[in-house]
């Protein structure tokens, strides 16, 4: 990662970082949860499996998982941000599961972990704020056990002729004018921006294989306003 681009994001995520469950909820109309649901019932943990969350902020998705697989492994929860994981480490001492969930402070280009550490790693609207994407995707399938999985959570822009003109004005217009009365309107323009220069879901999908992934598998989802896209590192 570009360092200073890499200072801007965790700055830009540390000052937002108070409201930004909050704002994921009100913003989404709640429908954040349930696509977070989706993905984690998609990791398929199996007992004793050991997983990375990967910009986990405020680690919505380790409690998710550590909820719905209660019989897995460790869970790592990665984030560039020291503030979102203090937060994080809040909401995972209520949960119960300091000792299932660990936070480590870490980018997604540069993942403090042996090769094949994990059975599965998940990043969930993190991955459009890595620098160096290709490097990030190296890095996930580097830390994922031969035949290990990934699956990325990401927002993507609906090809329906008919919903794309509603999207596009409330995530362009009235979203960051709506954050801004709560947080900081410069990262909610920010958002919209960096779902338009994400790649398409082909686009995507090869940077996926260069990395070392195989068997990918895209599912849009809510009229395609997000992707999953799931793959498996070879063998």
């Amino acid at each position: 990662m570009d360092k200073n681009q890499g200072n801007d994001i965790r700055r830009m995520f540390d000052g937002i970082a108070p409201r930004y469950d909050f704002l994921n909820r009100l913003l989404s109309f709640g429908i954040d949860c349930w696509w977070r649901r989706k993905a984690v019932l998609w990791l398929d943990v199996k007992p004793g499996e050991r997983l990375l969350d990967m910009a986990s902020g405020t680690a919505d998705i380790a409690l998710q998982a550590a909820r719905r697989y209660p019989e897995g492994g460790v869970i790592v929860a990665a984030d560039l941000s020291p503030a979102m994981l203090k937060i994080a480490r809040q909401k995972i001492h209520r949960a119960g599961h300091r000792e299932r969930i660990c936070p480590v402070i870490a980018s997604c280009e540069e993942i403090p972990f042996p090769d094949g550490a994990f059975d599965a790693a998940i990043i969930a609207f993190g991955i459009r704020n890595v620098s160096d994407r290709r490097r990030g995707l190296e890095e996930l399938c580097r830390v994922l056990r031969p035949g290990g999985r990934l699956l990325v959570l990401e927002f993507s822009t609906p090809t329906n002729r008919l919903f794309r003109p509603i999207y596009h004005f409330y995530f362009q217009n009235f979203l960051p004018w709506l954050a801004g009365f709560f947080s900081s309107r410069a990262a909610y323009h920010y958002l919209p921006r960096s779902v338009a220069d994400f790649p398409t879901a082909d686009r995507f999908r090869l940077l996926m294989e260069e990395a070392g992934l195989e068997n990918i598998v895209q599912v849009p989802l809510t009229f395609g306003i997000v992707t999953i896209h799931c793959g498996f590192r070879g063998k």
